[in-house]
């Protein structure tokens, strides 16, 4: 699973710093991921790449693009910052912690599936705050358990809500490949009382109740388009 983790940033960090011109991908998820029988990792659907200068910090959209409960939340609201390559890791953040977790994909809809995910990150935060075991059962020694809390820190770290607070795909690469005790707890993207670096002032309600419009507006562009 590490190694599988590991070669899907790596290849991300390809699209992004590796070719001639940026490629944002925008689909980062698990159906867009291919394994070969040696487990290595393929990424593929470019359907809804971009490609841009690679020192282009905001990329402009007109409507959100991706699949819901891996959109990072710049993509469909502006509030939350400006669209960039941090949108490919804010993805494979979601990846990864279902990776690690086991979670199944819901074929609920879509505002459901937002409150489902919204759950589902606020029950591996709280898992890893209390000490608990976040892997999926596996037969093996204690370093397995150590890993999937790597893995899961990672992912917390990759999806926080506002880009300027992610690290960069090469960053996470690090993340990967560092001993599993050297890495920090991130801030919990999920608590909506706590400090926004890149917005403390907007009070507590307000964003949180952004973020629901957003989802709802996303939603809504995903049907006419599908129309």
């Amino acid at each position: 699973m590490q190694g599988i983790a590991l070669g899907i940033a790596k290849g991300i960090e390809y699209l992004h710093q590796g070719c001639e011109q940026q490629i944002l991908h925008f689909d980062i998820k698990p159906h867009n991921i291919l394994i070969d029988y040696n487990f290595n990792p393929k990424i593929c659907d470019f359907g809804l790449a971009k490609l841009c200068s690679k020192d282009q910090s905001a990329v402009p959209m007109t409507t959100a693009r991706g699949t819901i409960g891996y959109i990072a939340p710049e993509v469909f609201s502006w509030n939350f910052g400006n669209v960039s390559h941090k949108s490919d890791v804010y993805s494979f953040g979601m990846l990864l912690l279902e990776m690690v977790g086991g979670r199944k994909t819901s074929n609920t809809k879509d505002d459901d599936k937002a409150m489902e995910v919204a759950y589902y990150l606020k029950w591996i935060y709280n898992l890893l705050e209390d000490g608990e075991d976040v892997r999926i059962p596996i037969e093996g020694d204690e370093r397995n358990s150590k890993i999937a809390k790597k893995l899961a820190i990672v992912g917390l770290w990759c999806i926080q809500w506002h880009p300027v607070d992610r690290p960069s795909l090469e960053e996470v690469v690090q993340m990967l490949e560092s001993e599993e005790d050297s890495l920090t707890m991130p801030p919990n993207s999920m608590d909506f009382n706590g400090p926004a670096r890149s917005n403390a002032s907007m009070p507590e309600r307000s964003r949180h109740q952004q973020e629901l419009e957003a989802i709802s507006e996303v939603n809504q562009e995903i049907e006419e388009t599908s129309d």
